[in-house]
């Protein structure tokens, strides 16, 4: 039996809606069937590996992972037909591996150097959205990563690329550099063809992780992911893993960087994601004297106020002590501002900060030096997370 022609008028429809799309800068584009059975089959794959994540707890601190609707589309849009996918390039225009070098700055994600991407893509989906819903009817929904929808297994399911072996979602023509979106809607808009896993026997992701944060091909322990750590984990980073922190202060570009389809991406032109050039690697020194204020005021308008304050001044704290590992990087003067800066800390408001300040001049001090400053500290300090840290100098 021959497969059903799709309606001429939701071709004319959907076409007229890539073309919207495309003039807002949002590119690829793709369109899943909900219903047709490619579909469903990569959603029931992506919820079981989504549970094997969960039972092994490797989700860390993100409850909301656990939330049903991520598996059930159905949950987000009941009458939903059709997943209509869209892709954000924001290529950078140089190899970010090239900014671990700058140890005495930070290093900020790509994808956070600019005007906070859930924002910019959020109003462009909506416009969209709204255009579609008055020309043909039905109840359309956006997504921006702030709902429990999987993106990726849906993007791959409109062809928009595969999953790589970093679990994000690879393009054969922009590399690893999408932001993704979504409208769900209840029209059902012809479907593209999905097409295959390019990775190949590449492992270049995998092995470039500098904690060893995934136990096999297309699996993600998010607990050792840099990434995970500096954005989302709100406790103090593990010991065994801040030295492989480095400089990176917010994000981990890494495992996408080093992507060989990267070589197809251009780079990304979109004057609202334009990257501040504030934010190009600041020095770790003036961001570690961030008060509240002053942090809200210099990352207004972009993703990393989302993780606030404490978490961002921990991960520099970090930074700060690593870069004391560097040898002849740092001068005498450079070294002394840097003690200065970790020990203005030591006093802070915020548990996190201190522990993280203890930490980092424990990388400067010798342990007799730390241990004179831990037995007088030790005793004054309220919070058992950074007498801890303290009692490592003990």
């Amino acid at each position: 039996m021959a497969a059903a022609r799709p309606d001429p008028t939701m071709r004319q429809l959907k076409a007229q809606l890539w073309r919207r799309a495309r003039a807002l800068g949002l590119a690829p584009l793709g369109a899943a069937a909900l219903d047709g059975k490619a579909t469903r089959q990569r959603l029931a794959d992506a919820e079981r590996h989504l549970q094997a994540f969960l039972r092994a707890k490797r989700h860390g601190d993100m409850g909301w992972m656990a939330r049903p609707e991520r598996a059930h589309v159905a949950r987000l849009l009941p009458q939903a037909a059709s997943a209509l996918v869209f892709g954000l390039n924001y290529a950078p225009p140089t190899d970010p591996m090239e900014r671990l070098a700058h140890t005495g700055s930070g290093n900020i994600s790509v994808y956070a150097l600019g005007r906070d991407y859930h924002r910019v893509f959020k109003r462009r989906l909506k416009s969209l959205g709204r255009w579609l819903e008055a020309q043909g009817g039905g109840m359309v929904r956006h997504f921006v990563d702030t709902a429990p929808l999987m993106e990726k297994p849906l993007a791959a399911a409109a062809g928009l690329g595969w999953q790589g072996k970093h679990t994000n979602l690879v393009s054969r023509r922009y590399g690893s550099w999408l932001f993704l979106g979504c409208l769900l809607t209840e029209l059902k808009l012809p479907p593209d063809e999905p097409h295959g896993d390019y990775c190949g026997s590449c492992r270049a992701c995998l092995d470039v992780c500098p904690t060893n944060a995934f136990p096999a091909p297309y699996q993600l322990d998010a607990r050792r992911c840099l990434s995970y750590l500096t954005i989302e984990h709100k406790a103090p980073i593990p010991r065994e893993l801040r030295r492989a922190l480095g400089n990176r202060i917010f994000g981990c570009d890494d495992c996408l960087a080093v992507c060989p389809w990267n070589k197809y991406a251009r780079q990304a032109r979109d004057a609202e994601l334009a990257h501040r050039t504030e934010l190009d690697l600041p020095p770790l020194t003036a961001l570690a004297a961030l008060d509240e204020s002053g942090f809200r005021r210099l990352f207004a308008g972009t993703s990393i106020v989302r993780t606030g304050r404490e978490r961002f001044v921990r991960n520099v704290l970090i930074a700060l002590g690593n870069a004391a590992h560097e040898g002849g990087a740092q001068g005498d003067a450079m070294r002394a501002e840097s003690e200065a800066a970790i020990v203005a800390r030591l006093s802070d408001g915020a548990p996190l900060v201190r522990g993280a300040a203890v930490w980092a001049l424990g990388q400067y001090l010798s342990a007799a030096a730390m241990g004179v400053r831990a037995r007088a500290a030790h005793k004054k300090e309220a919070e058992a997370s950074v007498r801890a840290e303290w009692e490592v100098f003990l």
